[in-house]
């Protein structure tokens, strides 16, 4: 699990997505995998960092900025037409029906398969967005 950058295992209706995205070499001195930065104090990631370090030079980039270079594996069942595949796709989020998803096709009935991001349904909104229409 230390290559691998996201990881989730679904249940969409009547079927199922397995998508996982690996880490990639500094594009600086390509001899490390990029990494959230490690707290000095336990040597744990931080989960909410805002950058990536490369172990071996230290060279950082923007979070968001790495993450949208990375592409997405996917195992899935399509939960329209219950075909099963495996598809390579952006890791880039994409507003899919007002919700930020990894979004893919399948490749059988084209039907579009959004991956949410927090088990958000699609068109739920969360608690900040239903507030802000009160």
């Amino acid at each position: 699990m230390d290559e691998i950058v996201y990881f989730t295992r679904r249940a969409v209706d009547k079927g199922k997505i397995v998508c996982w995205v690996f880490k990639a070499l500094c594009t600086k001195c390509k001899k490390g995998l990029m990494a959230q930065p490690r707290d000095p104090k336990t040597g744990k990631p931080k989960i909410r960092a805002k950058e990536y370090v490369c172990p071996a030079c230290n060279y950082t980039v923007e979070k968001e900025a790495y993450e949208d270079t990375l592409m997405a594996n996917v195992e899935y069942t399509c939960p329209s037409c219950e075909y099963v595949g495996e598809i390579v796709t952006s890791f880039k989020r994409k507003s899919y029906q007002g919700v930020k998803a990894i979004v893919f096709e399948c490749q059988k009935c084209k039907v579009k398969i959004p991956i949410t991001k927090k088990m958000k349904a699609v068109g739920e909104k969360d608690d900040d967005e239903a507030a802000a229409e009160e």
